[in-house]
């Protein structure tokens, strides 16, 4: 039975690492080692163009070996290997292409107390590279300053079986990228700066929020959520975030504008990262923008992702296209709370109202006051993608009887125009 790995991070920053070697494999562990900031000596009478890429001009006349080099940078000794090249280093990588090379290398590294990877043979050598997915959170979040940047490095070894551990790797690296897994520091920064990302949530299904949001939900230390917003993620969330549940229903706003805005305020001021989420686009009749003006005007750097607004994909649902060539060449959303009779009265024009149950039987009024046809079709989409999800269609003459008498509630998403006719429940419903 082989002794258990004793898995370790290196701190090679400004010391000495010796590559034997000028092949790929040398060139790939050459530039991880300058990402680290190692000082890197090449020794290899060839190299390849990734690795030669790599290396920094002699001055001339100087010779490499006459001292460490600097860090960060990779210098060469255009030779074979030779005793005494590994004199000084703090880690060696063998890649030769040669076992009794790299066998020579690992058996020098062993004498000066070295750790060594052998690429030829692991079993040579007293250390292994793992495959490895990083996630460095300062790039992705508006908030945090240079000094107080974290990364989040997951190293795999897989029973030196490579190829595995890529796969796991990969497999890992895409939970972080997408913030199905946790990335929120849990040990307090110093003087770290709070920020706010207006995150929109899509129509309800966690599964259309996007990526970017939902990393940045993984992140969070407190969520301002919405109730349209995908409330299935909160339960992703780690039990010491701050959840503040600020939603509104047609005729009810328990927290006012203003207010959500200090609770933004106030929690970014705090130092704490904060998502506002939000259903929807945040700039879709979400009030985004009068909070991105509100922490700005408080000097709190705001990012905003965008997310799929109900106004389309909600219709999309129930297969209903908001523009159809032949019956629809643009469209128009309101919130369904305003005068609609000035939106266009051409049939090739759709109409989409959000929030608009309340007001159904008035705008329907006046848009055939304004010019629009009786006859033109019209679908209320009922809670889209949620649980309940139901379409009622009738004309502009009938629908809002038709929706009274189903017991049509929000939220919905009202569209009016002949693309209707293209979803199923039209054509369920024998109206031509």
């Amino acid at each position: 039975m082989n002794p258990e790995l004793y898995p370790l991070g290196l701190r090679i920053a400004g010391r000495l690492v010796v590559v034997v070697g000028g092949g790929p494999v040398a060139a790939r562990r050459a530039r991880s080692l300058v990402l680290a900031g190692a000082h890197v000596r090449v020794v290899a009478p060839e190299v390849c163009e990734d690795l030669a890429a790599l290396i920094a001009p002699l001055p001339d006349g100087a010779a490499h070996h006459d001292g460490p080099g600097t860090a960060g940078t990779v210098v060469r000794e255009a030779r074979s290997y030779r005793p005494g090249d590994l004199e000084g280093a703090w880690l060696v990588h063998t890649a030769t292409g040669s076992p009794e090379v790299d066998a020579d290398v690992a058996a020098e590294a062993e004498a000066l107390r070295v750790f060594c990877v052998s690429a030829g043979d692991a079993e040579a050598g007293t250390a292994w590279v793992p495959a490895v997915a990083r996630v460095t959170v300062a790039d992705d979040t508006p908030s945090a300053a240079p000094a107080t940047s974290t990364e989040v490095v997951v190293a795999v070894n897989a029973g030196r079986d490579p190829r595995r551990a890529q796969r796991v790797r990969d497999a890992i690296d895409a939970l972080l990228a997408t913030g199905e897994l946790p990335l929120r520091p849990v040990r307090p920064g110093a003087g770290g700066r709070g920020s706010v990302a207006l995150v929109g949530g899509g129509p309800g299904d966690p599964g259309l929020v996007t990526a970017r949001g939902r990393r940045l939900l993984a992140q969070a230390e407190v969520v301002v959520t919405d109730r349209l917003g995908p409330r299935a993620l909160l339960d992703e969330l780690a039990d010491d975030v701050l959840v503040v549940d600020v939603g509104k229903t047609p005729g009810f706003h328990p927290v006012p504008q203003e207010e959500i805005n200090a609770l933004l305020v106030e929690h970014a001021l705090a130092g704490r990262r904060v998502v506002r989420l939000k259903g929807g686009d945040p700039y879709v009749f979400g009030r985004g923008g009068e909070e991105l003006i509100a922490c700005e005007e408080h000097g709190i750097p705001v990012e905003v992702v965008p997310g799929v607004t109900s106004a389309v994909s909600v219709p999309a649902a129930v297969g209903i296209p908001v523009t159809h060539r032949g019956w629809s060449r643009g469209f128009t959303v309101l919130t369904g709370h305003e005068d609609i009779g000035k939106v266009p009265a051409a049939s090739d024009h759709t109409v989409v109202l959000l929030m608009g149950v309340s007001r159904l039987r008035d705008s329907a009024a006046a848009l055939v006051a304004s010019g629009r046809s009786p006859e033109t079709p019209v679908a209320v989409v009922e809670d889209g993608y949620g649980p309940r999800q139901r379409s009622t269609v009738g004309t502009l003459a009938t629908i809002a009887d038709v929706a009274t008498a189903a017991g049509v509630r929000a939220p919905a998403v009202t569209v009016i125009g002949d693309v209707v006719r293209v979803s199923p429940a039209w054509r369920a419903a024998g109206l031509g």
